[in-house]
């Protein structure tokens, strides 16, 4: 019995594998990326904001999340970037649009990991998160309209049988 309502509440509460950061976190991140700033290298700045980054993108505030995405999109844009770094900024972006909901972005830019690196577990285990997402979003929505639909049929009947 505790395994079926284990598995039910994975079902409304969406089970997946992927990490989530708490603000302790994000604030260390932070203040590393300030650290930074004040005369290290490129390459250390760098590497603090893409821990920034992947903080904010796994947080449980969504304003965290939005805040990723935003510097990752705005690092993406930037040039001198290596594929592995690409793949890596790709990954995060899928994570945060995952987290905030918009899973036909996530899957997307997940996709588009695996062009770069066809057998990365994590951006497989994410994109088979997605999927899983999709498909229970879709479950759940034609539960709804089921359900409506066998409400708007019931209150038909019974309006007619009092007519009657």
């Amino acid at each position: 019995m505790g395994d079926l309502l284990e598995k039910v509440t994975s079902f409304f509460t969406g089970g997946d594998q992927i990490p989530w950061s708490d603000s302790d976190v994000v604030v260390g991140c932070e203040r590393e990326v300030a650290e930074a700033e004040k005369g290290s290298s490129q390459e250390l700045k760098n590497e603090c904001i893409m821990r920034l980054s992947w903080a904010l993108v796994h947080s449980r505030r969504p304003d965290d999340v939005q805040r990723g995405i935003a510097m990752l999109e705005a690092s993406l844009s930037s040039t001198g970037s290596s594929p592995q770094q690409i793949r890596e900024k790709l990954y995060l972006l899928a994570v945060g649009y995952f987290r905030s909901g918009n899973y036909s972005r996530s899957r997307q830019l997940v996709e588009r990991c695996l062009e770069i690196q066809p057998d990365w577990r994590q951006a497989l285990n994410l994109k088979q998160a997605v999927e899983d997402r999709i498909t229970k979003d879709g479950a759940i929505g034609i539960g709804i309209a089921a359900t409506a639909a066998a409400v708007l049929v019931g209150g038909l009947a019974a309006a007619l049988a009092r007519r009657k």
